[in-house]
This record gives structure tokens, C-alpha cells and sequence, in this order.
């Protein structure tokens, strides 16, 4: 069998039918463009999110108000368990495993600077929150004990506060008042931007006061949101955990029988929570994949069934001068094939460049796997080849005879 003149004629039978050519890969090229462009803005959020958990710091341990169940289910909001200053003072004198205890208090409250106001989330926390939090500062300085023992009004502030009262220069807020609930706070330093982290919540936009302050003076409440704990390494988070376990058990006065009115939540939890995550969004990618390119594999199937009856004279006057079925067999295929890759190629090509376009102009986070490119360029092989069987079988079947008669 002479395989480059059989490969020359399947080339030079598509280039001779450009546009037709064209319009068959065009499903081809919307398939693996797709799935390309969703599987690198997939993988850029996922690193993203791991980025910014990562950043928290892996001995981070959170501890959140459970749900009460009555008999009629779970609880309103109101009944629900809650968390004091109490169980944090508690964790920090009694926890073994333990080298940092950071209690937060929060509401969404009004500021005023000037003339300009906004909404934004105030955060009344300890002098250690930038430890903790893993946060750092862009100007000026964090609050201390001293300044949350004795109740000063002072604040820290994010930079998206910044941007929604109006404010383009870090340094011209420094020092400066903003009126949070009618009392007024001199605002002593700026956090570094930690970006969005999801659609209901923005550490950039926060202003952090003394935990003390916000206690006895904005809110008024002696409830905390969440207690954040720092283990003494990550191989004591399991008798870190334990240890927060068992002292707020005993604050809470519960019974041996009776389960956890808080939750206590590391790292690992939010890292597996995404991997779940992940596995759920690349079967949804392979779903998507699998119907795009399935659609652009018919509609081949469809276009080479065509041609083969357009070409039946053609296939009669090769068979009639020496060529096998397996010629014509091999032929048919090499069109269909090419045609996948092609697309494929492009597809590949549109794809990134739509991911990247993305992450230019709307600042997404993408990221090009150089194995999703090339699972998508095979499998859009294997899509010409079992797409493309059976018009070049049915082009081989034909009765050379039959076929020269053919008009």
C-alpha cells in the first residue's frame, strides 16, 4: 500500500473543498476551544483559592458557633449556639497545644469620611490579627493591647474602604477621623490587599478596631463571630484540636452524650472541601467536552457521508486502476482524521488565547495545562477515527462497476 500517495490524495480532496472543509471543523474547534478556556479558568481559580487558603497559614485553626437542634429540626438564628469572650479568655489560659488565640466580633456597619460614606464589614478583633491572619500592613501600624485594654478608638482600615470613600492616596487618611455608628475613630494604619476570596466575602474590604472597643462601645455584644486558633506546629493540629475540644466542652457545661455546639475547622478541611470541589467541576468539564465534541464528530460523519456519494465515480476510477478498498478505506479515514486534528489545533489555539484574553481584560485567573491540551488534541483524534469509520468503510464497499455507472 502506498501510503503517501494515499495520504497526498485525502489532503489534496480537502484542500479542494476548502470552505466545506472548514464549516465540518468548525464544531471541532468550539468543542476543545471551550473546554480549553473553562479548564484554564477552572484551574487558575482553584490556584487561587489555594494560594489564598495556603495563606491563612496551615496551623490555623477556626473555631465557629454550632447549629441547635430542637424537635422541630435545626433552631433559628437567633436560639443558635454561640461563642463568648468567655471561651476565647478560657482557650488562652487553659490550651496546651496552642501559641496564639484570636477572637473576632462583626457587623456590617455605615462609616462617613468627609463628605463620602459607605458600607463595610467591621471587624472588632485582637492586637494579634495581623499574626494570625497571616494580613500585613501597606502604611502605618496595627493597634496594641494597651490601645484595646483601654478602649481607644482607633482603627485599621482595607483597601477597598479606600476606593469606596474616595480615597486615592494611602497616606492622606493616615491620622485622619471616620465616623463609624456616629463615634469617631482615628484611623492609624492600611492592610495590604488579600484579594476577593468569594462573592460574599472581602478581607480588602474591613476596617479592624480593638476587640474591647467594639465591645463595650460599637456593638455592644459579648459574643464573638469565631475564635481563631494557632497550633504549635502542623503535626499538633489533631491534640491542638482536641484541646480546644475539650475546653469549651467544659465552658459550655455539655454532656457526655450530648454532641458539639461549635465547629472546629483547619486548613486541611477547607483543602479537602476544594478538592471535592475540583473533582465535581472537571467531571462537569468532561461532560462539556464529551457533547462538544461528540456534535462535531457527527456533524464529520455526516459531511464524509456526503462526500462519498459526491466522489462515487472518483472511488470507481481508483479502484478501476489498481486501488484496494483498503486504499480507499485508508483514505476516507486520513480525510476524517485530519479534519479533528485541525480543529482540534485551532480549537487549542482559540482556547488559550480566550483564557488569556480573560485574564487580561477581566483580571481572572487562568492557567493552561499542558495536559488538558493535550488530552483534548488526542481525543480529538480518536473522535475522527471512530467518526470517520464508517463513511470511509461504506467508501471502501463500493462496487467499482456500480460506482464508474454512478452520475
Amino acid at each position: 500500500m502506498l501510503y503517501a500517495e494515499v495520504f497526498r490524495v485525502a489532503l489534496g480532496a480537502l484542500r479542494a473543498n476548502k470552505l466545506r472543509s472548514l464549516l465540518t471543523m468548525l464544531g471541532i474547534v468550539i468543542g476543545v476551544g471551550a473546554v480549553i478556556a473553562m479548564d484554564g479558568i477552572g484551574r487558575g481559580a482553584q490556584s487561587s483559592i489555594k494560594d489564598r487558603i495556603a495563606s491563612l497559614g496551615t496551623t490555623l485553626l477556626t473555631v465557629s458557633p454550632g447549629q441547635v437542634r430542637g424537635m422541630g429540626g435545626i433552631a433559628s438564628g437567633a436560639d443558635r449556639a454561640k461563642l463568648t469572650m468567655a471561651d476565647a479568655a478560657a482557650l488562652e489560659e487553659q490550651a496546651t497545644f496552642v501559641t496564639a488565640v484570636q477572637p473576632e466580633m462583626s457587623s456590617q456597619l455605615q462609616i462617613q469620611f468627609g463628605a463620602k460614606n459607605a458600607s463595610t464589614q467591621i471587624i472588632g478583633t485582637s492586637a494579634n490579627y495581623l499574626e494570625v491572619r497571616k494580613f500585613e500592613l501597606d502604611a502605618g501600624r496595627m493597634f496594641t493591647t494597651q490601645e484595646d485594654a483601654g478602649k481607644q478608638r482607633v482603627a485599621v482600615v482595607g483597601p477597598m474602604v479606600l476606593t469606596n470613600l474616595g480615597v486615592t492616596d494611602i497616606n492622606a487618611i493616615l491620622g485622619e477621623q471616620v465616623r463609624i455608628r456616629g463615634m469617631q475613630f482615628t484611623v492609624i494604619g492600611v492592610l495590604k490587599s488579600k484579594g476577593q476570596a468569594s462573592a460574599f466575602q472581602n478581607p480588602d474590604d474591613q476596617i479592624l478596631i480593638p476587640l474591647n472597643t467594639a465591645r463595650f462601645r460599637t456593638l455592644g455584644t459579648d459574643r464573638v463571630r469565631s475564635i481563631s486558633v494557632l497550633a504549635q506546629s502542623e503535626e499538633k493540629i489533631p491534640e491542638a484540636m482536641a484541646d480546644v475540644q475539650k475546653i469549651l466542652r467544659r465552658q459550655h457545661k455539655l454532656a457526655r452524650e450530648k454532641d458539639d455546639d461549635f465547629q472546629i475547622r483547619n486548613q486541611a478541611d477547607f483543602l479537602t472541601t476544594l478538592a471535592d470541589t475540583s473533582k465535581v467541576f472537571a467531571s462537569l468539564l468532561a461532560g462539556i467536552a464529551s457533547v462538544s465534541l461528540i456534535v462535531g464528530g457527527i456533524g464529520i460523519m455526516n459531511i464524509m457521508l456526503v462526500s462519498v456519494t459526491e466522489r462515487t465515480r472518483e472511488i470507481g476510477v481508483r479502484k478501476a486502476l489498481g486501488a484496494t478498498s483498503k486504499n480507499i478505506l485508508f483514505q476516507f479515514l486520513i480525510e476524517a482524521v485530519v479534519l479533528c486534528l485541525l480543529g482540534g489545533a485551532v480549537g487549542i489555539l482559540l482556547g488559550g488565547g480566550g483564557a488569556l484574553a480573560m485574564s487580561k481584560l477581566a483580571n481572572y485567573n487562568t492557567e493552561i495545562s499542558s495536559q488538558s491540551v493535550v488530552l483534548a488534541f488526542a481525543f480529538s483524534a480518536v473522535v475522527g477515527v471512530v467518526f470517520g469509520v464508517w463513511p470511509a468503510r461504506r467508501a471502501a464497499s463500493l462496487d467499482p462497476i456500480t460506482a464508474l455507472r454512478y452520475e
